[in-house]
């Protein structure tokens, strides 16, 4: 039953998965927000709720239809979008009674789908929004995603299928988002997409003018402009494509934070065949020898996949080697999972146990602790600059070049209460964890 107009309608919001659907969920509040709706604190005060839905791996599908229930229990009222959306069955087996379900990206269809059911006001104040659009994240660092999809066919990953092949933003349209994020006040920019150091293949690299000069739609490019905003840029999931190499230079010329975040997922060159990784014949340890030699405080962050199909003890054996000569600063690690629709459930091979996993995923996250404990000693008695992310009473809690929100570590600045959450400062490190810096203030800077 569709309801009438009313003066505010309320849309709640839920936003499950990646930075980039959380990109996705920004964008779709923002046309709401332009278009008169208000967004609900709760899901008592909103007259319907859009879930915004993962669907990569198993545990997310579980979470998005858990949330879908909640959302349903609590309200009653919900329309679904995201990665999940692209399997409408899978929902409506277990809530048949949503009002509409949308694949991820389909932001037209899912305005559209609250206009069906929650008309918005007749006179849209667009004047209230604010250039940079409505965003998630705090005000001082914003997600920056430059493109959808992915070329790869990975044969653990489903992306292709949910969100299609790579389709880049034109440059110029980047680089006046990123610009508008600058005069709002943001200090970080994170750069993200499925594979950004493919950014602009498929158009063929088109060149669009910005601040008096044409800008190519190639990742080099994008990044050295991004470089002349003056923030703190920091890129995300970058293949080591060969012209990554170019990207380190600007790093090395203080244009782009020292960071790479890169997907490498396993060593063991069998494993990564059969993963039908992108970067399975490069010599991987040698690049990053050699990144490391133009930028010696370049920090790599990266993700691993432990108990693949036929992961023998000799390939993970292989992987802690790799690991060990590699010193990575940041890394993850998942017990492989098998997805819906992911090739990697057509071979035929030997599933590794379950406690074969978890033992070897406990095995990998403590020799990487070693490792992180050790290259974060050397930090101590250093300066570095940091960017404050809150306050907790005479405690600031910030994060340094090497560390991305949420999923990388922090530095703690004792008696630093007075400090604004967004502002920089220069602190000296005074001791070091696992994955932590303790500090104090020297000064702002």
């Amino acid at each position: 039953m569709k309801i009438v107009n009313r003066k505010s309608p309320k849309v709640g919001f839920v936003s499950l998965g990646c930075p980039k659907a959380l990109v996705d969920s920004e964008r779709i509040l923002t046309r709401l927000r332009a278009e008169g709706y208000e967004v609900a604190a709760s899901y008592g005060s909103a007259d319907l709720v859009v879930v915004n839905t993962c669907g990569f791996i198993d545990a997310a599908v579980d979470e998005s239809l858990d949330a879908i229930g909640e959302a349903l229990a609590e309200n009653g009222r919900v329309i679904v979008t995201g990665c999940l959306g692209a399997q409408p069955q899978r929902i409506l087996d277990r809530h048949p009674q949503v009002l509409k379900i949308t694949g991820p990206q389909r932001y037209e269809e899912v305005v559209a789908s609250v206009h069906e059911y929650l008309p918005p006001k007749h006179e849209p104040f667009l004047d209230l929004v604010p250039a940079e659009g409505v965003r998630l994240t705090p005000r001082h660092y914003a997600y920056l995603k430059i493109s959808e999809g992915c070329n790869h066919r990975c044969s653990f990953c489903i992306i292709p299928s949910l969100r299609g092949d790579l389709v880049s933003r034109p440059v110029g349209e980047v680089l006046r988002e990123a610009e508008n994020l600058a005069r709002a006040g943001v200090k970080e920019i994170l750069v993200i997409s499925q594979d950004t150091s493919a950014y602009g293949v498929d158009l063929k690299y088109a060149a669009e003018p910005w601040r008096g000069r044409e800008r190519q739609a190639r990742f080099y490019d994008l990044t050295a402009a991004l470089g002349e905003l003056g923030l703190w840029i920091r890129l995300h999931y970058v293949y080591p494509y060969p012209h990554v190499d170019k990207v380190v230079d600007l790093m090395a010329e203080g244009g782009v934070l020292p960071y790479l975040d890169i997907p490498f997922q396993h060593a063991s060159a069998r494993i990564l065949r059969l993963m039908k990784r992108p970067a399975a014949a490069t010599n991987t340890l040698e690049r990053i020898a050699a990144w490391r030699r133009v930028v010696p405080d370049l920090t790599i962050r990266s993700t691993f996949i432990v108990g693949f199909p036929g992961e023998t003890e000799q390939d993970f054996e292989e992987l802690l080697d790799w690991l060990r000569v590699a010193q990575l600063d940041r890394v993850g690690c998942f017990e492989y999972s098998p997805v819906e629709g992911a090739a990697a459930n057509d071979l035929r091979l030997e599933p590794v146990p379950p406690e074969i996993k978890a033992e070897r995923r406990a095995r990998f996250m403590e020799l990487s602790a070693e490792i992180s404990a050790a290259r974060l000693a050397r930090k101590v008695g250093r300066e570095m600059q940091v960017l404050v992310d809150r306050v907790d009473g005479a405690v600031a809690v910030a994060r340094s070049s090497a560390d991305a929100p949420e999923i990388d570590g922090t530095v703690r600045i004792s008696g630093a209460g007075n400090l604004a959450v967004g502002s920089l400062a220069q602190v000296r490190i005074t001791a070091s964890g696992a994955y932590d810096l303790e500090a104090e203030l020297v000064q702002l800077p």
